[in-house]
């Protein structure tokens, strides 16, 4: 999310024949000649450690380092996207996070989404515990314990860190800064952050408090506090209010006060930094405060933070939540709210890097959307009015990302917050007028939609209201609207300039028109339902749409211009930001169309033409002229990295070869996440919990191509067994005999006793609870599940 795609160059039939025969090849047999040994550790060692334990926060947070999985990112001067994630202590879903910093996101963007930890960073510059998410660099305000000498911000402090003493898990994070000799280790609560800070013996220790460079003021109260707001920023102000009151557990010796030195002066003089020792107040850029603490070797201070929407707010939040300073305390309750989760989910044999992988996923999976309020505390609505919340109010959705995959995981394991969730966007649609979208296409009707098919009680009628507004008035938040009602697709305008990257321009006219048509299909899905039948004709008419930028003359989507033109030249190898796709290249922008996959089979030309394309587009290699950041985690053309093609490996299902999924799934989780020399890489953003999301639903062995469906399009599971103890109580419980590395495809399956062929199943199926045994072995079985009725549902035919 908020970054830019890829478009590839259309290769002549010759070279396009020979490299799908590499496919093929890629596809069946590569993956099985790289796996790795399928250790077992025994039962008794896998008992005695909990799951919760299995789980590293630090995953996510490092790029991928193999050149063939990077693609020809990042441009000359710039770091690899990581997976943007955040190794702090927080709760699940929470809004506050006590996290490390060790990028200054002030001096430098480096990344689509600006972050403020990177793995491969060797220097910390602070910590924070709310005031903003993690995600974007907006939490405030930076704290910092130092040794000696310090400079004012935005010119940090930096501390060089040992990575091997860096430890990270559920509820908990902990590093060692060698510069200070100095321990930090952060906790939270749903409210409050906690940080203990061990110094060595000096009288020359002190813990900086700053806010970011928007400013605001600081004021320093007594000898144990200090508290500050920050400046107003219109609908971006932190969940958790712009006051916060930083407390600490034993008084300061000395403080004062500073700010960054007025104007863009780089400060070369003597005496020209804006510190004043002794002072209490201060207002402007980076305003902080400076506390001064002597210490004895192994002393501790520790500081907790509360954030709200005044002094008096944050204060009853420390008051309530975090009253004493029993540090292991607060960490033993953080851990055991992610146990209580993580419990939901078991998983017995593959290896121990697997099981951490799918543990520190699933971690990862719960990053949004984030708590705001809980049923009848104070919170602040998207149009500035204070109100009481009548359930637990949580903030928006990222529909362009995990819309795709991670609400159906909360379907799965959190249907209660779900319906919390959508209390809470609807709430916000009726603040606003419309629905909210989140960044490209208008997929809020997956949440609905799919949660509605799994049973999860609300008022859906209510909520259709604004999902029709959004898809209906051109007004709304549906860019383009008007052209898409009147002609059935978007256009695009051929810019002067090159449209590969850098280029930003665009209206992604082609993706945008796939985009609608899978909103269009779940809203006519939804508008049956209701009994609304003329609705439901009008959207699966235009569910259709998809096809009016599809250009038989060369095989794929293409953007078109104003007057009905394809847009030329066009290669479907080169990728695009919003000129014609979505941060995607043609080969990704064709697989978009996850509600009608017969429909593109028909396109293509059948079974035979598809599986070749298909093929294809794993096994040709990704070499274009524009450098696109975000496409990176490549098989061919696949990108891993975002979120347009992310659905493909799984179409298999529906061109009668699923063993090819078997296979592809196993090697993506092998690849794509902690193939890295750390361990902690991911193949791009996870965009607050989407490419988790993938990892936790695939290593299980199952994939939502559709979430606004019930359907689960079966892969691969990397555990001999898997249970799920679902929200409704019921448990799910997937089988995988004779599974290891090598043996990677399914032979036979049963379905609860009874023979199972299809390489999908439905929720209906699964509802009551079942128990789905795999049979697994190391050569495709190329009679199960390949036969026409055997493929999931699809628009373009009768559902089974």
């Amino acid at each position: 999310m908020e970054k830019p795609a890829a478009r590839h160059r259309y290769r002549t039939t010759s070279h396009r024949h020979r490299f799908i025969v590499v496919a093929a090849a890629l596809v069946i047999s590569a993956l099985t000649g790289a796996a790795t040994l399928h250790a077992q550790e025994s039962d008794a060692t896998r008992r005695a450690k909990h799951a919760v334990d299995e789980a590293n926060p630090l995953v996510g947070t490092a790029p991928l380092d193999r050149r063939e999985l990077i693609g020809n990112a990042p441009p000359p001067g710039e770091p690899l996207y990581s997976g943007i994630t955040s190794p702090g202590a927080r709760l699940p879903h929470s809004s506050v996070e006590a996290a490390p910093v060790n990028v200054n996101v002030e001096l430098t963007y480096p990344t689509g989404v600006a972050t403020p930890y990177h793995y491969p960073n060797p220097t910390m510059i602070g910590f924070t515990g709310g005031g903003g998410p993690s995600y974007g660099a907006r939490a405030q305000p930076i704290v910092m314990p130092v040794v000696g000498d310090w400079t004012v911000p935005p010119v940090y402090t930096q501390a060089w860190y040992d990575k091997a003493g860096e430890i990270a898990s559920p509820g908990y994070y902990s590093v060692f800064l060698d510069t200070f000799k100095t321990r930090v280790e952060l906790t939270a609560t749903q409210w409050t952050s906690l940080m203990r800070f061990t110094f060595p013996a000096t009288d020359r220790a002190h813990v900086i408090v700053n806010l970011s460079g928007r400013g605001g003021a600081v004021e320093i109260v007594g000898d144990r506090m200090i508290r500050g707001v920050a400046a107003a920023q219109r609908d971006r102000e932190a969940v958790d209010g712009r006051y916060f009151v930083a407390e600490f557990s034993r008084p300061f010796t000395g403080h004062g006060t500073f700010r960054k030195a007025p104007g863009e002066a780089r400060g070369y003089g003597i005496g020209d930094k804006d510190v004043a020792p002794g002072t209490r107040k201060v207002e402007g850029s980076f305003a902080g405060g400076y506390l001064d603490f002597a210490t004895r070797n192994g002393g501790t201070v520790l500081v907790k933070i509360a954030h709200g929407t005044s002094y008096a707010d944050a204060e009853r939040r420390l008051r309530e939540e975090n009253p004493g300073w029993d540090f292991d305390a607060v960490r033993g309750k953080a851990r055991a709210a992610w146990a209580q989760l993580f419990d939901r989910v078991e998983v017995n044999g593959g290896t121990s890097k697997q099981r951490e992988m799918f543990h520190s996923t699933l971690f990862q999976s719960f990053a949004s959307p984030r708590l705001v309020a809980r049923k009848g505390e104070r919170f602040v609505d998207t149009n500035g009015h204070p109100r009481v919340a009548e359930h637990d109010r949580y903030g928006p959705v990222p529909f362009w990302d995990t819309g795709r995959n991670q609400i159906v995981l909360l379907m799965l394991l959190e249907p209660r917050i779900v319906q919390d969730i959508m209390r809470s966007e609807l709430e916000m649609a009726r603040e606003r007028g419309y629905m909210n979208t989140s960044f490209h296409a208008d997929n809020a009707v997956f949440l609905y939609g799919g949660a509605w098919h799994r049973g999860i009680p609300f008022d859906y009628r209510a909520a259709y209201a604004y999902l029709r507004k959004n898809a209906t008035d051109p007004k709304g938040p549906r860019d383009y609207l008007d052209e898409y009602q009147n002609k059935g697709w978007i256009s695009d305008i051929v810019p002067n300039e090159n449209p590969s990257p850098p280029y930003a321009g665009g209206k992604a006219g082609a993706a945008k028109t796939l985009e609608y048509a899978w909103d269009d299909h779940a809203l006519a899905d939804y508008a049956r339902r209701l009994g609304e039948q003329d609705d439901a004709d009008l959207f699966l008419g235009r569910a259709a749409n998809y096809r009016n930028v599809f250009d038989p003359s060369v095989g794929f989507v293409r953007g078109r211009t104003k007057d009905g033109k394809w847009i030329a030249p066009f290669d479907p190898a080169e990728p695009y930001y919003n000129f014609m796709m979505k941060e995607a290249s043609g080969w990704s922008t064709l697989w978009l169309v996850p509600h009608d996959v017969q429909g593109l089979i028909d396109l293509l030309g059948g079974r035979e033409a598809f599986n070749a394309k298909l093929d294809a587009f794993f096994g040709t290699p990704y070499n274009p002229k524009g450098i696109c950041r975000d496409c990176t985690g490549m098989v061919g053309q696949y990108v891993h990295g975002n979120q347009p093609d992310q659905q493909a490996p799984y179409l298999y299902a529906w061109s009668g070869q699923p063993w090819k999924t078997q296979a592809l799934v196993r090697r993506i989780l092998a690849d794509m996440y902690g193939s890295d020399a750390s361990g902690y890489g991911y193949a791009g953003m996870d965009d607050q919990g989407a490419t988790s999301s993938w990892y936790v639903l695939s290593a299980m062995g199952f994939y939502p191509v559709d979430p606004s469906s019930p359907h689960y399009v079966l892969g691969s599971p990397i555990f001999d067994q898997v249970r799920l103890r679902m929200g409704n109580g019921k448990t799910l419980e997937i089988v995988a005999r004779d599974n290891s590395a090598r043996n990677l495809y399914i032979q036979s399956a049963t379905l609860n006793g009874k023979p199972w062929n299809k390489p999908w199943f439905s929720h209906s199926d699964i509802v009551n609870g079942a128990r789905l045994v795999l049979t697994m072995g190391p050569e495709p079985n190329r009679d199960w599940g390949s036969a026409p009725d055997d493929a999931p549902p699809s628009m373009s035919r009768a559902t089974p």
